[in-house]
C-alpha cells in the first residue's frame, strides 16, 4: 500500500512540476564514525581521541548537490585545511572529494578526481543500482520519505569501511578482502536509502539514484549522509557542465590504479630507513 502511495506521491508531483522548469539545491552532511577498535589495545583511549580529532576533516564533510530534471552537479564544500594536521591524515589531499556529474536522460555518471597530482574522469555510467522498495516511511524536514535497499560490493577504495581484523578461528568463514595484516574490508555492505517523491527527480548524494523521488538520506556502512537543506529554484540560475578534463578511465580501472599507487607508497614508507632516496613507480 505504501510503495503504491509512493507512486501516487510521484505521480501528483510530476504533473505540478512538470509545469515548470524546475531547478533546486540540496546540502547534505556526511559523518562517517570510526571502528572502535581502531588501534586495539596497543593505543591509549587519549591518543585515540587525538587521532579522531586530527580526522574530523576527514570524517565530517559538507556536499552540494545542484539538479535539474535531468542533469546534475554533486561537490564538497571547499574547507580550508585544518592546522596541524600531520603528515599521516593528508590523504584525503591525496585523493580529493571531487565532482560528480549526472545526465539521467543519457544514463551517463562521470566522476571528476585529483588523485596524487593527476586527475581522472571516471564513467560510472554502466553501474545499475538493484534497488528493493520497502513500505516504510519516515519525515525528513517537510518531505515525507520511503525507504529502499541495496547491497553493494565494495572496492579497495573504501576506506570508511575498513575494520580491524579479528582474530581467526580454523572454522572462520567470514569474507573479507584482506587490506594490510591487520585491517580488513567487507566484500559488501548494505546501503539504505530514504527518498521522497514530492520532488520528482530520480538522483541523490554522489553516484545514487535510480529512484521514483529525491534521496534525502543514505547510510551506507560506518556513514551516514543527510540532506540539511533544500532550495528550490533559487533566484540565480543554476549551470551544469560535465567535466572534460583528466584522463578517462573505468571504475575499475581507477581502483586498480589507485591500488598500485598505494602499494607503491606503503613499500616507499617501509624502506625509507634503508632508502632514504627511494620512489614509488608514478602514473603512466
Amino acid at each position: 500500500m505504501k510503495c503504491f502511495l509512493s507512486y501516487l506521491f510521484l505521480f501528483i508531483s510530476i504533473t505540478v512540476f512538470s509545469q515548470t522548469n524546475f531547478q533546486g539545491k540540496a546540502v547534505y552532511k556526511s559523518k562517517t564514525t570510526v571502528d572502535s577498535n581502531f588501534g586495539g589495545r596497543e593505543m591509549s583511549e587519549e591518543r585515540k581521541k587525538q587521532i579522531l580529532k586530527r580526522m574530523k576533516s576527514m570524517l565530517e564533510k559538507t556536499y552540494v548537490l545542484s539538479f535539474t530534471k535531468n542533469e546534475s552537479v554533486y561537490k564538497e564544500e571547499e574547507k580550508l585545511e585544518t592546522p596541524g594536521i600531520g603528515r599521516g591524515f593528508r590523504f584525503g589531499g591525496m585523493m580529493s572529494g571531487g565532482v560528480t556529474y549526472k545526465n539521467i536522460k543519457e544514463n551517463k555518471i562521470v566522476e571528476s578526481k585529483e588523485s596524487f597530482g593527476k586527475k581522472f574522469l571516471i564513467n560510472n555510467s554502466s553501474e545499475k543500482l538493484e534497488w528493493m522498495l520497502g513500505d516504510e516511511t519516515k519525515q525528513i524536514g517537510n518531505y515525507t520519505c520511503f525507504k529502499a535497499t541495496l547491497v553493494k560490493k565494495t572496492d579497495g577504495l573504501d576506506w570508511r569501511n575498513m575494520r580491524r581484523r579479528p582474530k581467526r578461528k580454523a572454522n572462520d568463514t567470514l569474507k573479507t578482502k584482506k587490506v594490510t595484516d591487520k585491517v580488513e574490508l567487507p566484500k559488501e555492505i548494505k546501503v539504505t536509502a530514504w527518498y521522497t517523491p514530492q520532488i520528482p527527480v530520480s538522483n541523490g548524494p554522489g553516484n545514487y539514484g535510480g529512484l521514483p523521488g529525491l534521496i534525502l538520506e543514505i547510510n551506507e556502512g560506518r556513514t551516514t549522509i543527510l540532506c540539511a537543506e533544500i532550495t528550490m529554484n533559487p533566484s540565480e540560475k543554476i549551470e551544469l557542465k560535465e567535466p572534460k578534463k583528466g584522463k578517462k578511465v573505468s571504475k575499475k580501472e581507477y581502483a586498480e590504479i589507485m591500488k598500485k599507487k598505494m602499494e607503491d607508497m606503503r613499500e616507499m614508507f617501509r624502506n625509507r630507513r634503508g632508502n632514504r632516496g627511494g620512489r614509488g613507480r608514478g602514473f603512466h
